[in-house]
């Protein structure tokens, strides 16, 4: 069977690609964690879909998923290299999504900015796997296609994945606790109140503050309760007196944007389970804030 209408018309493909669009995009963003280089990868797609024979093509959405997967995973192992020599720590490109809470998926997993954190300590292909699996529901003999291996290994890649982050990460709690512990937080930060900072981190959080070496952000992350309240104490008279701060929604969780004189500076991010705050995510290189704050406008 051919696509749909045998028709192998630019207008066709064009409606063909825009209906499949969101999930490719889904699927590049959670394999490498950065929106623009998700917008590059669709767009590849696109020029090949154009290229493409699309009349011997029998389902245009899995054709298109299965090229958009593998650039992704092509690219992110490319990706790995340069982000090894990133200047301090490494966080995924935050993203909006108060208008597709799913990103394209069956499900908003693989979503959030900290399983995306330890998403990128897996090879491209497990994390591929899993994101196929656990976000947008492929079935397992379709993954292997994808992945151009056999069911039994994909069975082990997503496997290996679901494995990694129970060990990584602690169940975390539902958006309106999120949000009040984040509330908390935030409050505590901003007055440098140790003792509260102290109350609501969780014993081993850690502080990753991404400036990619453009702003004054630490370049190793901070670790333990202890040192990540002193921490947050000590800069809070410098960092917050000339700050605005709005609330808004970054990868699908509760978030808190920074501006200083109408320029953002940062977003903060919480990863939070009944432990208390197990992150803090600190989004502050310009790079990565500039296409987030343009999809707030947008």
């Amino acid at each position: 069977m051919r696509a749909e209408d045998g028709s192998d018309s630019l207008d066709r493909a064009t409606q063909q690609f825009m209906a499949a669009r969101p999930q490719l995009f889904g699927i590049a963003y959670r394999v490498l964690g950065s929106a623009v280089e998700a917008e590059d990868i669709v767009q590849e797609a696109w020029l090949r879909w154009q290229k493409t024979d699309r009349a011997e093509i029998r389902e245009p959405a899995a054709f298109l998923a299965t090229v958009t997967a593998r650039l992704a995973i092509n690219l992110a192992q490319s990706a790995r290299m340069r982000r090894e020599s990133y200047t301090g720590p490494w966080l995924p490109e935050p993203v909006d999504t108060r208008a597709d809470p799913q990103l394209g998926a069956e499900r908003a997993e693989a979503l959030d900015l900290a399983v995306l954190l330890l998403l990128e300590k897996l090879n491209p292909v497990e994390r591929a796997a899993y994101v196929l699996r656990e976000a947008f529901d492929y079935p397992y003999r379709r993954i292997a296609e994808i992945l151009e291996t056999n069911e039994a290994r994909t069975r082990q890649l997503v496997s290996r994945a679901r494995k990694h982050l129970a060990a990584e990460r602690k169940e975390p709690v539902g958006s309106s606790d999120h949000r009040r512990l984040l509330e908390v937080f935030l409050d505590a930060a901003r007055t440098g109140s140790l003792s509260v900072l102290e109350n609501v981190l969780a014993e081993d959080v850690v502080s990753y503050s991404d400036g990619g070496g453009i702003r004054g952000a630490s370049r190793i992350p901070v670790v333990g309760r202890p040192r990540v309240a002193k921490y947050l104490a000590a800069f809070a008279p410098r960092f917050w007196p000339p700050t605005e701060v709005r609330w808004v929604e970054a990868n699908g969780r509760p978030a808190v944007l920074v501006s200083s004189d109408g320029e953002p500076v940062a977003l903060l991010c919480v990863d939070v389970s009944v432990r208390g705050i197990e992150r803090v995510m600190w989004v502050m290189n310009p790079a990565k804030l500039a296409p987030y704050v343009a999809s707030l406008a947008g």
